[in-house]
């Protein structure tokens, strides 16, 4: 299990159909992800998001795609890179993306009971 976190604009163009994640292929060649327990580490880049939010949690294991567990900027910690798209229709739980009155992110109590890979 791991997390995307997207704008829910974005997610709400894309839910209707039966792949998600073209947009960041595009861009960016491949669909970053982060495990549960590091989530808090890619928050921040979000803090200044003023657009509505949400987390994709997906479940790895009934991807159609190939996800690799890579090294993050040599730090020892792995994330999750999905090297094509998001095959939506048996692995999404959508949460809203919480933020403080600061913009820090605010961990869902869904996701207590997930844990990374």
């Amino acid at each position: 299990m791991f997390l995307h976190g997207t704008r829910r604009k974005t997610w709400e163009k894309f839910k209707g159909g039966p792949w998600f994640g073209r947009h960041c292929l595009q861009t960016e060649g491949l669909i970053h992800g982060s495990p549960v327990d590091l989530f808090r580490r890619v928050a921040p880049g979000f803090k200044d998001t003023e657009d509505e939010l949400v987390l994709l949690c997906i479940d790895d294991d009934k991807l159609a795609s190939k996800v690799k567990w890579e090294e993050s900027e040599s730090t020892g910690r792995f994330c999750p890179h999905v090297h094509g798209p998001l095959n939506r229709e048996r692995h999404f739980l959508v949460l809203p993306y919480l933020k403080d009155s600061r913009g820090d992110w605010i961990k869902n109590t869904e996701l207590q009971h997930m844990l990374s890979r």
